[in-house]
């Protein structure tokens, strides 16, 4: 565990029973993290969005596309009570629809459920653009549509992503919050502010919505819900009622993307993760982007777009003219909105300090956030009080502190506070468990902890979408299980190996095992070997599912779920021509894709055609946005599946009597995509009608019944007929066999890596749903961060004062897995060795293998220089990723990576004739350095194709 040394002091004592044993606990320090149980409820799940829990153990939770779930404890089954109809895309003026982050967004249950039956939904109207925070009754499983009372409205614009909220959560007073987000492009700002204040360019300038007092959007709203399914306005919030230019519904506002929302029932302050912009770097336009995980004690402005972390200020940018406005700085104290699409006030409140705020580098503040993506989601604190009846509860020792979730990151913090709420010091929560994709986690009224993974792919249903408990152990442990199949999907006769590797008991009981495998017609086969082999001759989906107990009765499953009948497609991806490792900006790369499935055929044999593969090439910026790189997968796999659909409707008699835009026998296609534009359940309706037949609603010509078609590929033609009334965003997909530039997109830093995905969709059979399989390649950026390498020897990173990567000793070293050499010349090794550290100096040897493997090359020597003096080294070549990064505005004097450039050597090392991939070492070379004095400091090692005479 992480946790300081003043923290293992003894203090409170507590005594637990254990078995027949009793164990003390010191409740100054953390529990052993074997007494925690993580385990998975249920899996492939359908964007997961906010979960809530019932007085009847029941927990139920929202997914984006409108589905309503509940998860029964006692039958283990997850249940749709309703889909509820709502937008899921953006249009922008060119008329290119894309996804949207909006859908479905938010759920809760009141209170008193008991008593009212009173749930609560936040999602995207289907046809308007507002956000509609809505209350129904939920009477068992039944959602009363009559009961419908739409509370409250948030106008937005649906051109151009991003950012909704939604998350819920009540007061001890019955208040209910709101967290709305910003609903404002970050297209324009380069991941810094968005303030475009430019006629008609609204949509890219968040002062007329997070920062403006009359908008409710970038906001965390407070009303007090009635019985009539109205709201009153609690005292308190930000602004008093009636006055001028403002939303009384405003509690805090200056948000950009606030995510889920908690109160700690003793001190009343709430408690929110907070989504933060994508700049990689400081600039004159301002600070890099952080993530925050903030406390509001009372209301408050809390600083977007203007400020960020602990208000460090962004600047205000002239968008015509591309720079700087005269006296360009924001003031944290006595902020102004100035802009033309204000409409609220023009002076703001105080700016509010972030709790926790952090970037994509490391953190100095707060180290143990680490580095890497960022989404901040947030979380419960943890009140033993709020858990009177429950039959267990969480230690003492989480007393009062906030248990906080990074989606990206996965992991969790135990944030202790001082008796003021201020921060006092975090440690990790279970820190060998993973919890990525993390979009909601609360208790339950058991005392439980509960995670809401969403999975690990934008804007598609996952097989690690799950719902995860985590259930503290106070005597005898619950077992931890794992549960493996080499294989979950293949053509009958299908053999699978199960396996229950990684399953363990801390209490080192002897377990039982029991594998029961069922399907639709009820068990197929009991097993009670740990490691079973079973061979499924008929096709259906299956469950298998792993449980496992102790002595004293205490078990755990796990569940896995098998296709038999339809074999998944096999997708490969190959550079054909050039590095297969690494980008280099304005040369081209050769490619080809293949596609084989046993049932559909192949690419080769022509019965799979290119346009139903979908094929990306993307440019992924140092610090990107993964929701804009899914849109470009999500638009080419809905281009290929479009595909795929126009291809079946062809080969079928649809033909026959209806045309794509002209009434015939039938309705046109295109009306009948305009009328059930925005129906959720029209798709599942309309297949349902191809494969029965049917008449009624378009006239008396009646629908001949297509049988012979199954209800997948019923689906696909419906999905194609709807799609015919959007124009799709333009990200056609690449074709399978190709030749491709890469460059430096115009603005961007260099430091960017290019991703190449190929993808098939199968069409699946008549009893199993369709199968999607993917290749990715990943071809890297040919400057390496040393800090990153795979492997290492005598090695020390420091981030304060300023980041530094060192080699301590002769032959220190670190290497990367999996290189290609291909067309390697040269690497450059940018190092120094500073007299104010008293580095050694020395040379690198480049080898294969291991650090002692073959010698391909070895650079000049890194001299050992006062640090005060010397030249800085030669400019990059035009066109390196360097170069391009020295474009960006304001970067010479600004960016870190430039600052360490003008300290540092060029070492080049001539690399032999090298083809293939190999495991790559440098190892740092100076027989006359002491075993702890630093050789050099390392800033990156990049890998040219070209020669360079220095």
């Amino acid at each position: 565990m992480y946790f300081s040394t003043s923290l293992r002091k003894l203090g409170a004592v507590g005594l637990i029973a254990l078995g027949t044993a009793t164990v003390t606990y010191s409740q100054s320090s953390p529990p052993e993290e074997n007494r925690f149980t993580k385990s998975i409820l249920t899996e492939k799940l359908d964007e997961p969005m906010e979960m809530t829990f019932l007085p009847d153990k029941r927990v139920l939770f929202v997914e984006r596309k409108g589905n309503l779930k509940a998860y029964n404890p006692k039958t283990k089954e997850v249940s749709v009570l309703a889909t509820i109809p709502v937008n899921t895309k953006y249009t922008n003026r060119q008329g290119q629809v894309r996804e949207a982050e909006e859908g479905l967004m938010g759920l809760i249950a009141d209170p008193n459920f008991v008593k009212n039956n009173w749930i609560y939904m936040y999602y995207a109207d289907p046809t308007d653009k507002k956000h509609v925070l809505a209350r129904w009754e939920l009477k068992g499983d039944e959602l009363v549509e009559s009961s419908k009372k739409i509370m409250l409205e948030v106008t937005t614009q649906r051109e151009e992503c991003c950012h909704t909220g939604g998350g819920m959560v009540f007061d001890k007073v019955g208040n209910l919050y709101l967290t709305t987000g910003n609903n404002t492009s970050n297209s324009n700002s380069d991941g810094y502010a968005p303030i475009d204040e430019r006629p008609e360019q609204s949509t890219w300038d968040d002062q007329r919505g997070a920062a403006n007092t009359n908008d409710l959007r970038g906001k965390i709203l407070r009303i007090k819900p009635q019985p009539d399914g109205t709201y009153t306005i609690p005292d308190g919030n930000l602004f008093p009622k009636g006055t001028p230019k403002t939303r009384a519904e405003i509690y805090t506002m200056g948000h950009r993307n606030p995510w889920r929302p908690t109160i700690d029932s003793k001190t009343g302050f709430l408690y929110w993760g907070e989504v933060g912009p994508d700049a990689s770097q400081d600039s004159p336009r301002g600070p890099r982007g952080y993530d925050e995980f903030n406390q509001a004690k009372g209301p408050g402005f809390f600083g977007w777009p203007y400020f960020i972390g602990d208000n460090k200020v962004y600047s205000d940018w002239d968008f015509e003219a591309n720079k700087l406005k005269a006296d360009s700085k924001f003031d944290p104290a006595k902020p102004i909105n100035d802009s033309p699409n204000n409409t609220g006030l023009r002076e703001l409140p105080p700016a509010q300090k972030a709790f926790v705020w952090y970037p994509y580098a490391n953190s100095t503040e707060f180290p143990l956030v680490g580095s890497s993506g960022r989404s901040a989601t947030g979380g419960p604190v943890f009140r033993k009080s709020d858990f009177k009846n429950a039959p267990r509860t969480f230690p003492d020792y989480y007393e009062g502190k906030w248990l906080m979730v990074e989606f990206m990151r996965g992991w969790i913090m135990a944030v202790t506070m001082d008796d003021n709420g201020d921060y006092k010091s975090m440690e990790r929560f279970m820190p060998s468990e993973n919890f990525s994709s993390a979009i909601d986690i609360d208790f339950s009224p058991d005392g439980d902890l509960y995670v809401l993974e969403y999975g690990s792919a934008w804007f598609r249903g996952n097989d690690n979408a799950r719902l995860v408990k985590i259930e503290y152990n106070a005597g005898n442990r619950t077992p931890i299980v794992e549960a493996t199949a080499d294989k979950k999907a293949g053509s009958v006769p299908f053999k699978v190996a199960f396996s229950s590797e990684g399953t363990q008991d801390f209490d080192r009981d002897v377990l039982k095992y029991e594998w029961k495998i069922t399907s639709k017609a009820g068990v197929f086969k009991t097993l009670t070997q740990p490691n079973p082999v079973v061979t499924f001759d008929k096709p259906g989906t299956y469950k298998a599912t792993l449980t496992v107990t102790d002595p004293k009765g205490a078990k755990n499953s796990r569940t896995l779920e098998i296709k038999a009948g339809n074999e998944a497609p096999e997708v490969a991806l190959e550079v054909t021509k050039g590095n297969k490792s690494f980008f280099f900006p304005n040369e081209s790369i050769e490619y080809k894709v293949k596609v084989n499935d046993k049932e559909d055929g192949s690419l080769e044999n022509g019965k799979i055609i290119p346009t139903q593969v979908a094929v990306n090439i993307d440019y992924m910026p140092d610090s990107f946005d993964p929701i804009e790189i899914a849109s470009n997968y999500r638009g080419t796999d809905a281009s290929a599946r479009f595909s795929t659909g126009y291809k079946l409707m062809s080969a079928s008699d649809c033909k026959s009597c209806h045309i794509v835009d002209k009434k015939s026998v039938g309705p046109s296609y295109k009306d009948i995509a305009q009328k059930y534009k925005g129906d959720a359940a029209a798709p599942e309706k309309l297949a349902n009608k191809i494969i029965a037949g049917g008449g009624g609603v378009w006239g008396d010509h009646a629908m001949s019944a297509h049988p012979q078609i199954s209800k997948n590929d019923a689906a696909t033609m419906v999905k194609y007929i709807m799609n015919l009334g959007e124009k799709p965003l333009q990200t056609k997909s690449l074709p399978t066999t190709g030749t491709y530039t890469t460059k430096v997109p115009e603005g961007e830093n260099g430091r960017g890596s290019y991703v190449l995905r190929a993808a098939y969709t199968d069409r699946g059979t008549k009893l199993l749903s369709p199968l999607m399989s993917e290749n990715i390649l990943h071809l890297r950026n040919p400057s390496l961060d040393p800090a990153k390498a795979e492997k290492s020897k005598g090695t020390q990173l420091l981030i304060t004062p300023s980041k530094s990567f060192n080699l301590i000793g002769n032959d220190s070293y670190i290497g990367y897995t999996q290189l290609d050499l291909t067309d390697i010349k040269q690497i450059e090794v940018l190092a120094q060795a500073t007299t104010r550290v008293g580095a050694s100096g020395g040379v690198v040897e480049v080898r294969l293998g291991s650090p002692t493997g073959k010698l391909i090359g070895k650079t000049s020597t890194v001299e050992v220089k006062d640090p005060s003096f010397g030249p800085p080294p030669a400019a990059p070549a035009a066109g390196t990723p360097a170069a391009n990064a020295q474009r960006t505005q304001g970067q010479a004097a600004t960016d870190p990576a430039a600052r360490a450039r003008r300290g540092a050597q060029q070492a080049i090392a001539k690399i032999e004739a090298t083809e293939g991939v190999h495991d790559v070492y440098f190892v740092f070379k100076n027989p006359n350095a002491q075993p702890n004095q630093i050789v050099m400091s390392v800033v990156s090692i990049q890998f040219q194709n070209t020669i360079t005479n220095l």
